[in-house]
């Protein structure tokens, strides 16, 4: 097998070239890193979550006052408050719990990780 000994190499342009700055400088995004950005409260999503418990809550209670005769209605119109109820409490629970966590100050638990909307 031929070796190849005599490859010219170019550098690279100086966009894409090694420096000691570490990128700081050059406005590149993955280096722009500021904690204070992780402790932005999301109004909207923390609002939404917390019409989605309430919705889902209004919905499971709704279900069981069917299934158990308080209410009239027939029994599929309970499965279908059930589902309905698990599907909107499930979120709105899980992302209030983030939120709240996040603001008493829990280990582990931050603002970031609740999607903006």
């Amino acid at each position: 097998m031929a070796s190849r000994r005599n490859v010219r190499y170019s550098s690279l342009p100086g966009e894409e070239q090694d420096d000691d700055s570490g990128g700081a400088g050059t406005g590149d995004l993955r280096f722009a890193y500021s904690p204070s950005s992780f402790d932005r409260i999301p109004w909207k999503s923390i609002a939404l979550a917390l019409f989605l418990l309430s919705l889902g809550s209004l919905l499971l209670f709704l279900s069981y006052f069917v299934f158990t005769g308080h209410m009239g209605g027939d029994r599929s119109q309970a499965y279908g408050f059930l589902a309905l109820g698990i599907l909107s409490f499930l979120p709105g629970f899980y992302e209030t719990r983030i939120a709240y966590y996040s603001w008493r100050g829990a280990r582990g638990y931050r603002f970031a990780s609740i999607p903006a909307y």
